[in-house]
């Protein structure tokens, strides 16, 4: 697995001869950065060649919390077992053939808790799509279907002292009680980041995250 920086990672993708789609895993644990990190990748990508690139979030398909609370797992949501992996593995199909005009996407609105169906489009002349979430480079199945999609794979690495910090203060926001907020980060959250880095394939680029992004 090669190091590499955000900024190099963007002019690696910008070097790509534009044409055939390529998809791009960004993965980590909960609040290790790589929602902002790809933001900024696709934000750099756009900047030099307007078009190119867009993002997709692998928390548009977290199960609905009805589906979650009926299936008994609402108080682990984030957890694996949580999202829609079948229809997420349909989407990154779909997005390789690029057979339409423009994609619907869902996009997960944390205010709410709650995925948007076509709450993103993204145009065919979009080449390099970003797709960013947790799970994405599990080894065991149904996510280890996800990963011949990918022509790109990065692991964003971030300190357990840093996740643990950012955490508190993302549930903070939410006005979330502190007892509740220890019971997600311990509980919940800390623990699916610790599977994500034991559990992950091999990426093939790692970004290591000191707490800048």
């Amino acid at each position: 697995m090669q190091t590499i920086t955000l900024p190099e990672l963007a002019d690696l993708l910008a070097s790509r001869p534009r044409g055939r789609r390529l998809l791009v895993a960004v993965a980590g644990a909960p609040a290790s950065g790589k929602s902002r990190l790809s933001e900024e990748l696709v934000e750099r990508l756009e900047q030099s060649q307007p078009g190119r690139a867009a993002i997709l979030p692998m928390d548009g398909y977290h199960y609905d919390d009805a589906l979650l609370k009926q299936l008994g797992r609402h108080a682990r949501k984030g957890a694996p077992d949580t999202f829609d992996v079948g229809g997420l593995c349909h989407m990154l199909r779909r997005l390789r053939e690029n057979a339409d005009d423009a994609i619907a996407v869902p996009v997960f609105d944390r205010d709410i808790e709650t995925a948007q169906a076509g709450g993103r489009l993204i145009p065919a002349a979009v080449d390099i799509v970003v797709v960013e979430g947790n799970y994405l480079l599990l080894r065991q199945p149904p996510w280890s279907a996800l990963r011949p999609f990918f022509d790109l794979t990065v692991m964003v690495l971030t300190p357990e002292t840093i996740l643990r910090q950012r955490l508190a203060r993302r549930w903070a926001f939410y006005d979330l009680p502190p007892s509740e907020i220890e019971r997600k980060i311990e509980e919940v959250d800390l623990p699916n980041g610790r599977f994500v880095v034991q559990e992950s394939a091999a990426a093939e680029y790692r970004i290591d995250n000191d707490g800048s992004i």
